[in-house]
């Protein structure tokens, strides 16, 4: 039903020289679904209070709402086009008074779970990109034919909106990141089994698929009740994300899922001291796709025990910090951690394995994450004990994957169905920890019925490693000159 409109919007944005990419295209429209959303989510409320004989008051002051500035419409409840703004006014009015007044909200809020926080929190992080008030005028007009009123049309949206964080993927500009395959996250989410009443947390959200899909995996769950659906909205998903169009991208993705103040803080999880997290901070479930590769700087290394500047790596240590004990994560990182022989990699194997049971490692076949050359495994752990067995399973779909024949569900219930009970098979295996090397803690991919399946380490991985040692070599020589 929406698909056309999402296209026809595109279009437009196509031809407007300030956007310039899939990207621009989805944080265009995103703030302005977020309106729409909103006025959609007042006119509901309103409607509530007015059937219980109450008196509603709006969030957003009359002059800045969507049916006043966007779309005001005549007696025939057709847009009126003798008031309604287009062109440089229009451009005006939204650059210079509607995003400085939503922008507002965020001081004047009660608190950051609030839903008129999360209001100023985007419209503090983006800025309208649309040059010409003509193209304007007409997205609004697309946007204002969207309806969220029912579920089936909040669903759909929810669909459209996932397909456009998809195609991000493909944009340019790290669009990548913003995207973890779905059937994968449902498979990490089956094999976590989170229920009712466990919080649940990714540090590094990007666009909250995680979150996203552990909602829509918790609300097919049978018999709830009022109580519980309150418990999914209010206190059971938590994240952070340091980019702004992300944030943006994960507030508006989990609206359309359902959630009407998602508790997502715009924050670099990597700032936080892992020393300051205490018990009431802890989650019970980590699900995550980290970014790897970045360089973190000295300052944000000395926030945590194993000092790298692999990104992944920190994240790593910052979640096993923030499980409680017998909290259970998956995380997906770089099938190189497994193997690799600097400090940093091999400090992370042992701690992994001497303060979590790593009973799982999902080994996923390249082509997994479209656009990106990186072969990745997925670390199912549980915190409190410490390993004894890993069970491996090496992912075959027996194709090669591309962006016309993805990963799909299908692909995954092979692992699913095996990992119930740790099952042996051509497949799988398992490794007892009492057998790994006790100076390297090497867990390398190794299938016993056809040899090692690792893939060749890039030139780009070797290179890394080598400036890792180099660097931890001149710490070392920096160390004895001061001694001498």
């Amino acid at each position: 039903m929406f698909e056309q409109t999402f296209k026809n919007i595109d279009d437009i944005l196509h031809k407007d020289a300030g956007c310039t990419s899939e990207l621009d295209y989805t944080e265009q429209s995103s703030w302005l679904l977020f309106l729409k959303y909103l006025d959609a989510l007042e006119a509901d409320k309103a409607l509530e209070a007015e059937l219980d004989g109450k008196k509603y008051s709006f969030i957003i002051d009359k002059a800045y709402r969507w049916e006043t500035w966007a779309t005001p419409k005549g007696a025939d409840g057709k847009l009126d086009h003798n008031t309604a703004m287009t062109g440089d006014d229009l451009r005006d009015f939204v650059n210079n008074k509607l995003f400085a007044y939503l922008h507002g909200f965020k001081q004047r809020a009660s608190g950051p779970q609030t839903i008129e926080y999360k209001i100023g929190e985007v419209f503090g992080e983006i800025k309208n990109r649309i040059q010409s008030g003509y193209n304007l005028r007409d997205v609004i007009e697309l946007v204002d034919e969207l309806r969220f009123r029912s579920q089936t049309e909040k669903h759909e949206l929810s669909h459209l909106y996932e397909t456009k964080i998809k195609n991000m993927g493909n944009a340019g500009r790290n669009g990548g990141e913003y995207y973890t395959p779905r059937p994968l996250i449902r498979a990490m989410i089956q094999v976590v089994a989170p229920k009712i009443g466990e919080r649940i947390y990714d540090g590094a959200c990007g666009s909250a698929g995680f979150l996203c899909e552990a909602f829509d995996y918790l609300q097919r769950q049978p018999n709830l009740s009022t109580s519980d659906q309150k418990t999914l909205q209010t206190r059971t998903f938590y994240g952070k994300e340091k980019k702004s169009l992300a944030y943006v991208i994960a507030i508006m993705n989990m609206i359309l899922h359902g959630i009407e103040a998602p508790n997502i803080v715009h924050a670099n999880t990597l700032a936080e001291n892992i020393a300051d997290i205490q018990d009431k901070d802890r989650f019970d479930v980590i699900l995550a796709n980290p970014p790897f590769g970045g360089k973190e700087r000295k300052e944000v290394q000395q926030n945590f025990p194993v000092k790298t500047g692999e990104t992944a790596f920190l994240f790593l240590q910052h979640f096993i910090k923030s499980l409680k004990a017998g909290g259970r994560a998956a995380i997906v990182i770089k099938n190189t951690f497994l193997s690799n022989t600097d400090n940093a990699s091999v400090s992370l194997r042992k701690l992994l394995l001497e303060s979590c049971n790593l009973h799982t490692v999902l080994d996923c076949p390249g082509g997994t994450f479209q656009g990106a050359g990186v072969k990745t495994v997925v670390l199912f752990f549980e915190k409190g004990a410490p390993t004894r067995k890993v069970w491996f399973y090496q992912l075959d779909v027996g194709r090669n994957m591309g962006k016309t024949n993805p990963l799909n569900d299908a692909d995954l219930v092979p692992f699913i169905t095996a990992q119930k009970t740790f099952a042996d098979t051509a497949q799988s295996w398992s490794v007892d920890v009492a057998t790994v090397n006790a100076s390297t803690f090497d867990l390398s991919v190794k299938n016993p019925t056809g040899g090692e399946v690792v893939a060749h380490r890039s030139p780009q991985d070797i290179m890394d490693e080598i400036a890792a040692l180099d660097a931890e070599a001149a710490e070392v020589l920096a160390s004895i000159r001061e001694l001498l």
